[in-house]
């Protein structure tokens, strides 16, 4: 498995990496799905560490985690328990799906924007309706089924997921966290 362990304008020493690698193979040992690839990133904020751990597994999940605290190892192991409960709760369905799917999850790419927000004054009139974008960046879009996508977004620790249907010859489907706790999934070619 390869490691990306970095810091945002912090220095990360050799016993933090050493620190986060064998807690990361300790975690992954228990649970299947033969990691690929891990990143951790450190960052301050104030007073406070963060710390983002994101694990991409060999079916194409993915299993991230962010944590922050006042100590740079206390936030690394709160991320890492947090990433350790995902797993936990989610060991069936991981072991199921590896099994019912022989090729791994197929990605497309896809651009991602970031928009500017509004400005204080909603009163104020904009110059022009055309959106400010702040960020272009390439995304993936898995090909899933609807229950792996909300696997993989409950995984990833997001509040909508963007996906392919593989039921569907084209489609593009969206599942997202409603506000009452629930699921919601767009399904755009059943609608009429």
């Amino acid at each position: 498995m390869r490691y990306q362990i970095s810091g945002k304008q912090i220095d990360i020493g050799e016993a933090l990496q050493a620190h986060c690698k064998a807690e990361i193979e300790g975690v992954i040992a228990k649970y299947p799905g033969r990691p690929t690839d891990c990143l951790v990133v450190f960052s301050k904020d104030a007073h406070e560490y963060a710390c983002e751990t994101v694990v991409h597994l060999s079916s194409g999940l993915s299993v991230q985690a962010k944590a922050k605290e006042t100590e740079i190892y206390a936030a690394f192991d709160a991320a890492n328990e947090k990433m350790e409960k995902q797993l936990r709760r989610y060991k069936r369905r991981l072991k199921d799906h590896h099994r019912e799917r022989p090729n791994p999850v197929e990605l497309s790419g896809g651009s991602a924007y970031i928009l500017a927000a509004n400005s204080d004054n909603d009163a104020d009139e904009p110059e022009t309706l055309q959106p400010i974008i702040v960020a272009e960046m390439e995304t993936r879009i898995p090909s899933l089924s609807v229950g792996e996508a909300v696997m993989q977004m409950e995984l990833a620790g997001v509040p909508v997921l963007v996906f392919r249907n593989e039921k569907q010859a084209n489609g593009v489907n969206v599942v997202y966290r409603r506000d009452d706790g629930n699921i919601g999934w767009i399904d755009p070619n059943t609608t009429s």
